[in-house]
């Protein structure tokens, strides 16, 4: 387009190069409107190309800004088991369910230094880097500094004997696939002792997490995550919308260093800091110990 328009101020300015200074003034004024349409249409160009991406392309360090930090949408009625290992769990924060006056009560297994587990880190509205590779997606999570593998090389996600063999893991075994535009992410043989949520939703070795992932233009990415785990839930558990945002630059570089992990805390719980360190930082900040926890009767 940017050719076409100097071709065609080249051809006045031959045709009239030799004219008068009427016909000159006529020059000045078509070479005035065609820069203006010049203008405007390197500015259009410009936003053409920032707003193309490739649908399949995670690439780039994502921040959840819709739905983060729980699981949402309708919580199925739970099973009998579900509901006992629900009564044993305390959050840190109050809720429909449970009242708490100081988060020091809570029992949440990462305030003992233990992994978040699946989807329980990914619910956090901590950075995630997306890495594109042929045969896998990495997703490198700020908290815990913890790498997730999803495989996307054609194998299914275990079963049977082979995942009662492998046993329980924190993260569980994931495995993609596309369909269309949306990569489609199958987890199994997740820890049961992880809680689901901050929350205390129970899960099962057995439950199954289907994740469906969709960039639905340059800096955005939908989530939609569904709990199928008939152990604990009476019907499949379809949680809210989650929305990823493409983070600048300039979000993830401190003093000079830029990256994922660039933070001026690393967000790990170490055992030997946790006392003096992560607990009076990220559990205790609301109190000094004493209180209650009082489930609240229906």
């Amino acid at each position: 387009m940017r050719k076409v328009h100097c071709e065609i101020v080249s051809s006045f300015w031959s045709s009239l190069r030799g004219g008068g200074g009427e016909m000159q003034g006529q020059l000045v004024r078509v070479i005035g409107v065609l820069m203006l349409v010049l203008v405007s249409t390197v500015a259009a160009e410009a936003q053409e190309g920032a707003n193309q991406f490739d649908p399949h392309d995670f690439t780039g360090i994502w921040l959840m800004e819709q739905g983060g930090g729980r699981m949402g949408g309708t919580v199925p009625e739970l099973t009998p088991q579900g509901a006992e290992i629900l009564s044993t769990r305390i959050p840190s924060r109050s809720d429909d369910r449970i009242t708490v006056t100081n988060p020091s009560l809570s029992n949440y297994p990462t305030y003992q230094c233990n992994p978040d587990g699946f989807p329980n880190l990914l619910l956090d509205a901590e950075p995630i880097e997306f890495l594109m590779h042929d045969d896998r997606i990495l997703q490198l999570i700020q908290w815990e500094g913890r790498t997730r593998v999803l495989w996307t090389d054609g194998r299914a996600v275990p079963s049977g004997e082979n995942l009662e063999n492998l046993g329980p893991a924190w993260y569980g075994h994931s495995v993609g696939v596309w369909e269309d535009d949306t990569l489609v992410v199958n987890t199994v043989g997740l820890e049961p002792r992880a809680w689901l949520d901050r929350r205390g939703h129970p899960k099962s070795f057995h439950a199954r997490f289907e994740e469906r992932y969709r960039r639905v233009d340059a800096n955005t990415i939908e989530l939609q995550i569904t709990a199928y785990d008939p152990e604990n839930y009476t019907a499949p558990w379809v949680g809210s919308l989650k929305v990823f945002k493409l983070l600048p630059p300039e979000d993830y570089t401190f003093f000079g260093w830029t990256g994922l992990y660039s933070g001026i805390t690393e967000s790990i719980c170490a055992p030997m800091d946790e006392v003096q360190t992560y607990n009076d930082r990220f559990r205790d900040p609301g109190g000094s110990g004493v209180g209650e926890a009082t489930i609240n009767q229906p």
